[in-house]
Parts: structure tokens; C-alpha cells; sequence
């Protein structure tokens, strides 16, 4: 009994020594260490390949596009629910509708003729959204007619100005059955007929399919418009493009549509001769060194056109204390190089010279184009002594 339980013993520890002999010999710690060492080594140079492969092949991110600009403004007409139509430069509204007009901008700014500006009686209003501004006017009528202009505002915190360069401006007509001309308080328009400068009588009229024609009043005669002298425009009226002094007095316009005739307010032309340059003076004093007690004399001169009136002022040392100032001025006609000019001269008067009137003596030429200066330089001496007696 006890044999076979030592055999059984013995056959058990020979199964256990088999069983560990019979696994994979481990292998040794030197080589396991070599072959990481590869393995870090052969990471690092593909890491090192990839990174200069990145950098050579990386392409730089494409450019970003430039933003838009903003779409440009323009004008139009609401026409109906849901319907518009773009307006040109001029629009014919019959008198008695509603006029809508829609400006494109998130804020803009309306200008109106001045009949409207001064007692619209609540028939417009004005209303800001957010894309676009909007411009309504009810129960219209001829008097409403005239330019009516959108600026779009550019804006910075709570400053803004209108773009003047980007205005939408459209000139309106409200035709009316009654009234041919525009309505007018008035009875007379002065206007001032510039040498230099055109000069417009509006005689508007609220509908552009009016035949407008310019008359004289005394004596009663048609203007001769011949487009290039005098010219008409019919959102303008007519246009005296070079006035002359003939073109002055009371002038009125006619327009008639079918069998509709009717007058404008009259036109009363003033002429005024505008010279084309500002006045070139010319001082010369009648010594530039004076002795105290001696008078003394400056001239300022003007040569230009006949007939512009010149306006001098002098400027001088005396003024600090008061001294008085005597000027006499005169005008006369002179020739100078075949041609007829206006010499003008001021001449300034200083008696019994004192010290203190030495120093700078200032003249300044006026006209209606402008202003000129011209100065010069007064020495005053003292009194030489040396020949009175004396005495002992």
C-alpha cells in the first residue's frame, strides 16, 4: 500500500518537471533591449521623413476672398402690392395718388422740394427699415412737384454724414388738369442776372408734355430761345447762359397743353456787372521817409473794367491812437493800350507826421469777384536842430 502511494508521488513530480521543461525558453534580456533600441531608432528616422515630407509637400491655405462691397444704391417705385418699378431721372405721378418710393440703404436720408419741406400737412412721412428707406406721399398735387433725392448715410458711433457721391435723385411730376405752373405765393421773383454767372428762371411746370415758351413784358414780345444764348430744360426751366445787361427786366413764361394756356409768375431781372478777376492795387506814398511835422501822402490805384465799383480800406500806424482818417477817392475813365478801363485811386491824407506814424501803411482793393492788399513802408525822422541859433 505504501509502495503505491510513493509511486504515485514519484509520477507526479515527473509530469510537473515535464510540464516546465516543455515551455518556450525565454529569450535572453539583450536581444529584447537591441531590438527595441532598433524599433525607437526606425520610429524616429520614419517620424523625422515624415516630418520634412510635410513640410515640403504643405500647401499654403488658399487666399480669402476679398469681401464684398456693398451693392449699390438705387431707387424705386412701389407700383403695387408686391410690384415695383426702377425710376430713371424723371417720373410722372398724377396729382391725387400716393407716391412710394423705396431707397436701398439701412440708413438713409431724404431731400423734398422746399413747397413740401415747409408745410408738407402731414400728406409725408418718411420710414427707416432695415434695408431699405421709404418715402410716402398722399393725396399728391402739382405743387408737389419738384427733385426728390435719397442719400444713403455713412455712419460712425452716433455720427452721421450724408454720401453725396452716391445720391439717388429722380425729378417728379404730378400733372395737374387745373394747374400748369407750379403754385407760388409769390407774384415777383427777384433775380440777380450775373456777368459771370448763368442765370435760371425756373417756370416750372407739373407736367413735362407742357409747351413752355419765354416772353417779355415790356415791351410784349417772345424771348428768342435758341439753345445756345438762352436754352430750356424742362426740370430746370430756361437758362440765360451768358447775361448781359439787354436780358434784364420783367420777364414771364407761357406753357399750354391742348387748349390750356396759362402764365407764370413774372421774373424781375436785375443785372449786375461782375468783373472777372478781384482788383490788383498799386500803393505809392509821396516819399517812403518823412520829417516829423511835414504831410504826407499815399495813393492806392486800381486799372480794370468800366463799370465794377471798387471798394478801398486802409490800414496804418496812426490807428493805434486814434488818428484820424482823411481819404479822397475818385473814378475816370482811361485809355491804355487802345483799349477804354476804369482808374480807380484812393488817396490817404496824413498831416503834420508824427513819430508814431511810422511803420506800415496797408491798402486793401474790394470788387464783387474778391479782395486784394498792397503795403509799403514809412519811416519817419526827427527834426534835424543843428541850424537854430544858440544862445549863451
Amino acid at each position: 500500500m505504501k509502495l503505491i502511494v510513493v509511486f504515485s508521488v514519484l509520477l507526479f513530480c515527473i509530469l510537473l518537471l515535464q510540464l516546465v521543461t516543455s515551455q518556450k525558453e525565454p529569450k535572453p534580456a539583450g536581444d529584447k533591449k537591441l531590438k527595441e533600441k532598433v524599433k525607437v531608432k526606425v520610429k524616429t528616422e520614419a517620424e523625422k521623413k515624415n516630418k520634412i515630407t510635410s513640410v515640403k509637400t504643405k500647401v499654403p491655405p488658399p487666399a480669402k476672398p476679398p469681401s464684398p462691397t456693398a451693392a449699390p444704391p438705387y431707387l424705386t417705385r412701389v407700383v403695387g402690392k408686391g410690384k415695383f418699378e426702377k425710376v430713371g431721372k424723371t417720373l410722372s405721378v398724377p396729382a391725387g395718388d400716393t407716391l412710394e418710393l423705396r431707397c436701398k440703404g439701412s440708413r438713409v436720408q431724404w431731400d423734398i422740394p422746399t413747397y413740401l419741406q415747409e408745410d408738407d400737412e402731414g400728406r409725408l412721412r418718411t420710414v427707416q427699415h432695415e434695408r431699405y428707406g421709404v418715402l410716402i406721399l398722399v393725396n399728391s398735387s402739382g405743387a408737389d412737384t419738384g427733385e426728390y433725392t435719397c442719400y444713403p448715410l455713412y455712419c460712425e458711433d452716433s455720427d452721421c454724414r450724408k454720401e453725396y457721391d452716391k445720391a439717388l435723385k429722380v425729378f417728379i411730376f404730378f400733372p395737374d388738369p387745373q394747374e400748369l405752373f407750379v403754385p407760388s405765393s409769390d407774384y415777383y421773383e427777384v433775380i440777380q442776372l450775373r456777368s459771370n454767372w448763368p442765370t435760371v428762371l425756373p417756370c416750372q411746370v407739373t407736367t413735362p408734355q407742357a409747351k413752355v415758351t419765354l416772353h417779355r413784358e415790356f415791351p410784349p414780345v417772345e424771348v428768342k430761345v435758341d439753345g445756345s444764348e438762352i436754352s430750356y430744360d424742362v426740370t430746370r426751366g430756361f437758362t440765360i447762359h451768358r447775361p448781359k445787361a439787354h436780358h434784364a427786366g420783367s420777364l414771364y413764361c407761357v406753357a399750354s397743353v391742348g387748349n390750356l394756356r396759362q402764365s407764370s409768375i413774372k421774373y424781375m431781372l436785375i443785372y449786375v456787372h461782375y468783373p472777372a478777376a478781384p482788383p490788383v492795387p498799386v500803393i505809392q506814398a509821396t516819399s517812403s521817409s518823412v520829417v516829423v511835422g511835414v504831410n504826407l501822402q499815399l495813393s492806392c490805384t486800381v486799372v480794370g473794367e468800366q463799370d465794377v465799383a471798387v471798394d478801398f480800406t486802409w490800414e496804418y500806424p496812426g490807428q493805434k491812437i486814434g488818428r484820424p482818417l482823411y481819404t479822397q477817392e475818385t473814378t475816370q475813365m482811361v485809355q491804355v493800350d487802345g483799349r477804354s478801363l476804369q482808374r480807380s485811386q484812393s488817396v490817404l491824407q496824413v498831416d503834420e507826421v508824427r513819430e508814431v506814424d511810422e511803420g506800415t501803411y496797408t491798402c486793401t482793393a474790394q470788387n464783387l469777384q474778391g479782395s486784394r492788399s498792397i503795403s509799403t513802408n514809412v519811416k519817419v525822422q526827427k527834426k534835424n536842430n543843428s541850424n537854430k541859433p544858440h544862445t549863451t
